[in-house]
């Protein structure tokens, strides 16, 4: 019975190559964990949040696909001949349930499995992973397009392959795990190996931590080629004295930054032509506070990113220095590195519908 937590991984720079391990790509999606008895069919999110309200139409594909009592853990994603969509998959998460079903009509999603943690009666969370791969080949149906098996490889060449080859499809990287690994719930005893490179971007602004005593994050501006300022993402996980020392490091760019401020009008702009600003509510963290300082924009952070997607960073940067030797309107896109899609039909048939 929900909820149960995923078990989670620890972030790795290269491809482990010891012996006993799996590899398998690293899905861009949500994580979620199926729950099915009989009729019965729950989504959780890692996050204990449900997810079966926005998307219908895994469920009834679900109920073809999987036994009538099992528990799995696996990734929701949206295919496109282009590549994993994960700003389509973000766009399900709403509030209304009839943007809600005319989104699962328009862009359907897809279900990866790629664990099995209960059968019937039996709880397979003690078993390694090795005899619980097992028993997922012979227990999940591949019969049905948008439900599939997550590919598994236990050569370590071949996992590099799909890190280099498959990141311009919207893939996160390689996954590690060890053979006889049980399942435990919460604990980081897989490997993840994801994507890094730096940019250079602008701070433009940054928002206060959840304690009130310090920086949580800073907010990342790159200019286009008519020199407009886009919104790209945030530096944080900063240090509980790093967020302190932020703090003075920023004040002297505080006064009258509002000014002159690229992103002062930031709601009216986004309505006029779809600028990419900060502050939007987000879908995910529903009722989290989103509110913004600006800074003058004076200073030039370098940033350690994994990838971009829709001209976004996909996940939160981390700051690397602060460049002041760089001028705010040197950071450009340009300096993005941009990845050739891959092709996707060898893994999905939904892309070649």
């Amino acid at each position: 019975m929900p909820p149960v937590k995923p078990m989670l991984a620890k972030a790795v720079h290269e491809v482990p190559r010891m012996r006993g391990m799996r590899y398998e790509p690293k899905w861009d999606g949500f994580r979620c964990i199926v729950f099915r008895d009989g009729d019965e069919v729950e989504l959780g999110s890692r996050n204990d949040r449900p997810l079966t309200r926005y998307f219908p139409e895994l469920v009834e594909l679900l109920k073809e696909a999987l036994p009538a009592r099992c528990v799995v853990d696996g990734e929701i994603v949206i295919v496109t001949e282009h590549g994993l969509d994960f700003d389509s998959l973000q766009l399900r998460l709403h509030p209304a349930a009839s943007r809600v079903r005319k989104l699962a009509a328009e862009t359907p999603a897809s279900f990866v499995v790629f664990d099995l943690l209960s059968l019937d009666d039996r709880d397979l969370t003690a078993e390694p992973f090795s005899e619980r791969r097992r028993l997922l080949e012979g227990t999940v149906s591949g019969e049905f397009a948008r439900v599939h098996l997550t590919p598994t490889t236990e050569d370590p060449e071949i996992a590099q392959d799909w890190f280099n080859r498959f990141e311009g499809a919207g893939f996160d990287g390689v996954m590690a795990k060890p053979a006889d690994q049980p399942y435990e719930q919460d604990r980081r005893v897989m490997w993840k190996v994801k994507h890094e490179r730096t940019a250079d971007c602008v701070v433009a602004g940054f928002r206060w931590h959840k304690d009130g005593k310090g920086i949580g994050s800073l907010l990342l501006g790159l200019y286009d080629e008519a020199g407009t300022l886009h919104h790209v993402g945030v530096a944080s996980s900063f240090t509980a004295a790093r967020r302190k020392e932020l703090v003075g490091e920023l004040e002297r760019l505080r006064e009258n930054a509002l000014e002159h401020h690229p992103w002062r009008d930031w709601a009216k702009a986004q309505e006029e032509w779809g600028g990419r600003m900060p502050g939007a509510q987000s879908r995910w963290s529903v009722g989290k506070d989103l509110a913004w300082e600006p800074l003058r924009v004076e200073l030039v952070a370098e940033v350690r990113y994994e990838h971009v997607q829709s001209g976004r960073f996909r996940h939160g940067a981390r700051l690397v220095r602060f460049r002041p030797d760089r001028l705010p309107d040197s950071c450009g896109y340009a300096q993005l590195e941009e990845i050739a899609p891959a092709e996707l039909s060898t893994l999905f048939s939904e892309v070649r519908l």
